[in-house]
């Protein structure tokens, strides 16, 4: 199988990302294309407030009895329990169960990234391809694996926690409990405390500026803004940043050999600055560059929309 979303029937479906820092819901029609969509901020901390926003949320996108679909960050399994989430506080979650009472509509559950490979893969960047690697560089790095035309998630459904291997056992510690999680030094939090350092390092850098000296106002998305006006400091820390992704995105593929490497999540915003010095660092890192087919590394194409159109996905697909 290859990628594609096709239903003549007019049948929609809803899907629902819930990020670290946002809940983003999309009622889309059979060929992908989003119809309505809402955002709300999650309650840090707080399942139960999390809960009662998935709900307004799916009231802004839900017009009447179409599947739901959703995506959530960590250790998702086949019955909807979420073990431990990714950023966030929440573990032993059983988010299937507790949507399902709370909403009383029956629920499709799945890790976020896996939800954003199957949306650029049917919807998005991957369309046409057999094999495809996710990467969603956010907060942290989450993967979803598409292989010979099926969606991949192991024996236990944590395929894709490519964020977590490890690269320095000494190094930064992770919001997993682990030190040196490629996460820690390719990931949009990696931008941010790069981006923070250059605060003192770089008195005259214009991060420094847009952040008006407050160190804890800066970001990636700040970052990333001081890239595209020119400031070289940051675009420094994104080369950098891509440079590790990069790297990482060579081990993976010499593993997966995938046909196209695509990588959404908030970070990818950063588009050429970021990506550039990946496929560099790629190329150079990966097994016998010069004896393998081209590697495609692109930006997803549906933006922060992607592991919401791929929950809705997914909910069309449970439909069948």
């Amino acid at each position: 199988m290859t990628g594609g979303v096709t239903d003549s029937s007019g049948v929609t479906a809803v899907g629902i990302d819930v990020g670290a820092t946002k809940i983003l819901g999309v009622r889309i029609d059979g060929n992908g294309r989003v119809a309505v969509r809402a955002v709300r901020p999650t309650p840090a901390g707080e399942l139960d407030l999390a809960m009662v926003a998935v709900a307004a949320v799916l009231a802004e996108v839900r017009a009447g009895d179409e599947p739901v679909g959703i995506g959530v960050p960590g250790l998702v399994d086949a019955d909807g329990v979420m073990h431990e989430g990714a950023n966030v506080t929440w573990g032993e979650v059983p988010f299937r169960a507790l949507l399902k009472s709370l909403l009383g509509v029956p629920v499709t559950i799945d890790n976020d990234c896996t939800a954003g490979a199957v949306g650029e893969w049917r919807a998005g960047a991957g369309r046409g391809v057999s094999d495809m690697l996710y990467v969603g560089v956010g907060t942290g790095i989450g993967g979803g694996l598409v292989l010979g035309g099926r969606v991949q998630r192991g024996a236990h459904g944590f395929a894709g926690e490519i964020g977590h291997i490890t690269i320095q056992s000494d190094g930064e510690l992770c919001g997993c409990g682990n030190r040196g999680c490629w996460e820690t030094v390719a990931s949009g939090s990696a931008i941010t405390r790069e981006g923070r350092l250059a605060l003192e390092r770089h008195p005259d850098s214009l991060i420094r500026e847009l952040a008006g000296g407050d160190t804890g106002a800066v970001s990636g998305a700040l970052v990333t803004q001081a890239a595209f006006a020119g400031d070289p400091t940051a675009v420094g820390i994104l080369a950098d940043v891509g440079t590790r992704l990069g790297v990482g995105i060579a081990g993976l593929v010499n593993v997966l050999d995938p046909a196209v490497v695509v990588v959404g999540g908030g970070a990818a915003r950063a588009g050429h600055l970021l990506l550039d010095p990946a496929r560099i660092a790629y190329a150079r890192s990966v097994e016998r560059a010069g004896a393998r087919p081209d590697v495609r590394i692109t930006g997803a194409e549906l933006g922060e929309d992607g592991a919401a159109i791929g929950a809705a996905i997914l909910a069309l697909d449970s439909m069948s």
